[in-house]
C-alpha cells in the first residue's frame, strides 16, 4: 500500500508539473501507456490471492481513477491557458475609432473662402454685398447695359439661352453678375457702393475655363466719383487679397458696352518655376476690367448722368483662387474630390480677417 501510495504521489506531481500537452502526454503514457506503471500494476492482480486482489484491487483502480482524472483536469487547463495566450497575439480590434469632429475634417472651397476674403477687404472700404438671380432677362443682362438689338457682343458670350416665350421673349443663364448692378440702380438711391459675388455661366469649357464659374464685380455711384478712387479701390484690393505691401497696376485701354471709358487691368508680378509671386519682379499679369459706368447704363437704370457719375470693375473668383493658392486646373473646382478639398479645401472656422490675416 505504501508504494501504491508514493507512486500516485509521483504521478500526481508529474501530471501537475507539466508544462503543456506535450509534456502531460508523456506522463499519460508512462502511467496509464501499456508498460506504464500503473497498467503494470492493473496486470499484477490476476496472479493474487483471492484475499490479496480483494485488498489490492480497490487501491490500484482508485490511483488509476485519480491519475486519470487528474491528467483531464491539467489538459483542460493547459488547453485554456494556450488559448488565452494565442488570443493575445492574435486579438484583433473590431470597434471603430472614435471619429473627429466635423469641424476638425469639415473644409470649405477655396471659393467659398476666397468669397470670404473679398467680403472681408471690401467691407472695410465701406462696401455691401449685393445679390440676385441666376437666371436673368435678356433685358437686364444685355439691353440696360449698352448692349443694343443685334449687337455681337450678345453672341460673344456664348450665352445659354431658355426656349423663346410665346411672346419671343427669351430668358438666359446670366453671363456676368453685371444684372445685379442694374437692379441695384433701379431699386436703391445713391450713393451706391457694393460688390456682387456669384456664379455665371458661359458655354466654354478647358483648363482655364469652364461652363459655370465665379465672378465678382463692384460698383459705386456717386456724384463725384472719379477713376483715382477706382484706381485706389482695386490697388488696396490687390495689396491685402495678395498679402503683399506694394503692388503696381497698369491700366490699359480696352472696351466694355457698359463703361467709358473702359480699361483692363495688370498687376506686377515674377514667374518664378511655374510659381507667380505679385509685388515684385518686372513681369505683368492681367487681373481685370474696370472702368467710369456708361451715360447709357445710368440713363437706363433712372439714374440722371448729369447729376450722378460712377465707375465698375469685375474679375474672375475662381481665376484669383488660382492665382493665390496654386491650383493648376479649373475643372477640378467643380468635381466633388474629396481628397483635392482636403488639400486645397479651408478649416471652417479660420475666418478671414484684415486683422488676423486673409488665409490660415
Amino acid at each position: 500500500m505504501s508504494d501504491i501510495a508514493q507512486l500516485e504521489k509521483d504521478l500526481l506531481a508529474g501530471v501537475a508539473s507539466a508544462k503543456d500537452e506535450a509534456a502531460l502526454e508523456a506522463v499519460r503514457v508512462a502511467a496509464l501507456g501499456k508498460s506504464g506503471s500503473v497498467s503494470t500494476l492493473l496486470k499484477t492482480l490476476g496472479s493474487m490471492a483471492p484475499d490479496e486482489r480483494k485488498l489490492q484491487g480497490p487501491a490500484i483502480n482508485g490511483l488509476k481513477d485519480r491519475v486519470t482524472a487528474a491528467i483531464f483536469e491539467r489538459k483542460d487547463a493547459l488547453g485554456a491557458a494556450a488559448l488565452d495566450a494565442r488570443l493575445v497575439t492574435e486579438t484583433i480590434d473590431v470597434t471603430l475609432p472614435v471619429r473627429d469632429a466635423p469641424a476638425e475634417t469639415g473644409r470649405l472651397h477655396p471659393i467659398s473662402q476666397v468669397i470670404d476674403e473679398l467680403t472681408a477687404i471690401f467691407a472695410d472700404m465701406g462696401f455691401a454685398v449685393a445679390e440676385g438671380p441666376d437666371i436673368e432677362t435678356d433685358d437686364y443682362n444685355f439691353t440696360k447695359l449698352n448692349f443694343p438689338e443685334g449687337h455681337p457682343a450678345r453672341e460673344m458670350h456664348d450665352t445659354f439661352y431658355f426656349p423663346p416665350k410665346p411672346d419671343g421673349s427669351r430668358l438666359l443663364l446670366r453671363t456676368h453678375t453685371s444684372p445685379v448692378q442694374v437692379r441695384t440702380m433701379l431699386t436703391q438711391k445713391p450713393p451706391i457702393r457694393v460688390i456682387i459675388p456669384g456664379r455665371t455661366y458661359r458655354s466654354d469649357s478647358d483648363q482655364t475655363h469652364t461652363p459655370m464659374f465665379h465672378q465678382v464685380e463692384g460698383l459705386v455711384i456717386d456724384k463725384s466719383s472719379h477713376l483715382g478712387h477706382l484706381k485706389w479701390i482695386l490697388e488696396e484690393f490687390c495689396k491685402a487679397f495678395f498679402e503683399v505691401d506694394s503692388v503696381k497696376m497698369r491700366f490699359r485701354p480696352s472696351f466694355f458696352p457698359f463703361t467709358e471709358p473702359s480699361m483692363e487691368v495688370d498687376i506686377q508680378c515674377k514667374r518664378d518655376k511655374g510659381e507667380i509671386r505679385f509685388g515684385e519682379g518686372e513681369d505683368w499679369l492681367e487681373i481685370l476690367g474696370c472702368g467710369m459706368v456708361h451715360p447709357n447704363v445710368l440713363r437706363n437704370c433712372g439714374l440722371d448722368p448729369d447729376e450722378y457719375q460712377g465707375f465698375a470693375w469685375g474679375l474672375g473668383i475662381d481665376r484669383i483662387a488660382m492665382l493665390k493658392y496654386g491650383m493648376p486646373d479649373l475643372r477640378a473646382f467643380f468635381e466633388a474630390d474629396v481628397r483635392w478639398l482636403a488639400h486645397y479645401g479651408f478649416r471652417p472656422l479660420d475666418f478671414p480677417t484684415l486683422a488676423g490675416g486673409l488665409s490660415p
